[in-house]
């Protein structure tokens, strides 16, 4: 097809045509580019983890490993330096528990067996792991009953057998078992018993060492201290001690009383019967009350009653005469 222009040349018009159409292409070609271009871009920054490079790996590889080496090193001490609550539910050892147990009984025997029973049971104790703290007898008299009393500390494994003795001689009244826990106060004992002794080692350690040059006032602040160390760590062995004995021993107080017999009549209440079980110290009681009266009212008598009496008797026989004579 030929197109013509004004001039009438229509080679001119083809070659424009050419020309314009080329120009279109590459104009469409450069957008495509930069379409695919900027599609490319996208991509890459929308992609969620690309892999680093090979030596970045190597890397991250080796830190990661030295971090979990370290982790791993810190959770295979965890359980040394300090234990868990499930590791020591886990450990069926139990904690021994160290606890003062005390027993108080009150015994009854009769009056007359009172002293035999009480040596019997102190004998048994001196026979036995026990350990007699004090003991005292107060025989009967006429003005009061008779009492004893024994107290002791005895092994566990020869408590039933001291209660089994007494038993045989005495009737058990009442019995109170009482127990004080000492763990907490055993354990902080021998921790401080623990650390005052590694104290006094390295004071003694420095008193011995010859290389590092010290004042004599060093050595003088050195010896103080362990002097006032070495105080401590006997009163705290002392204390522990004291603990020991109220732990592995059972403190046990014995009371003796006697036995009171209660009478009882088969027709029930006697006035007369009672009275006549009584006549005898209802006479001594009036009896001694009189003989006090007369002790209180005998100085009065003599000192007051008597004179006056003689006193009224001779001024009644002067009435008397003076009466007569006026007649």
């Amino acid at each position: 097809m030929t197109y013509r222009t004004p001039s009438g040349s229509p080679r001119f018009l083809s070659a424009r045509h050419r020309a314009g159409i080329v120009l279109l292409a590459l104009a469409a070609a450069l957008s495509l580019a930069g379409c695919d271009r900027r599609n490319n871009e996208t991509a890459a920054l929308a992609e969620p983890a690309s892999p680093p490079p090979a030596p970045m790996q190597a890397a991250a590889g080796y830190a990661g490993g030295m971090a979990m080496r370290k982790e791993a090193r810190m959770r295979s001490a965890e359980p040394a330096s300090a234990p868990s609550a499930t590791d020591q539910s886990q450990d069926n050892t139990p904690l021994q528990r160290f606890l003062a147990v005390r027993q108080d009984l009150n015994v009854e025997v009769p009056a007359e067996q009172l002293a035999d029973a009480w040596g019997k049971v102190r004998d048994l104790c001196g026979s036995l792991k026990c350990e007699l703290l004090s003991s005292s007898l107060l025989r009967e008299t006429p003005q009061q009953p008779g009492s004893a009393m024994l107290e002791m500390r005895v092994e566990p494994a020869d408590v039933d057998k001291l209660l089994g003795g007494l038993a045989g001689v005495a009737n058990v009244v009442s019995h109170t078992t009482t127990s004080e826990d000492k763990t907490a106060e055993v354990i902080d004992v021998e921790a401080r018993i623990k650390n005052r002794t590694e104290f006094r080692d390295s004071l003694r350690t420095m008193l011995r060492d010859t290389v590092t040059k010290r004042t004599m006032a060093d050595l003088l602040a050195i010896q103080r201290t362990l002097s006032d160390t070495q105080a401590e760590l006997d009163a705290i062995a002392t204390q522990r001690k004291v603990l020991a004995q109220q732990t592995s021993k059972q403190h046990i107080q014995i009371q003796f009383t006697p036995r009171r017999a209660l009478v009882s009549g088969s027709d029930g209440y006697s006035p007369m019967g009672h009275a006549l079980r009584n006549a005898g110290s209802v006479l001594a009681e009036s009896v001694g009350s009189l003989i006090t009266f007369i002790a209180a009212v005998l100085p009065w008598l003599v000192l007051v009653v008597l004179p006056m009496g003689w006193l009224v008797r001779v001024l009644w026989r002067r009435r008397r005469a003076t009466a007569r004579e006026a007649k």
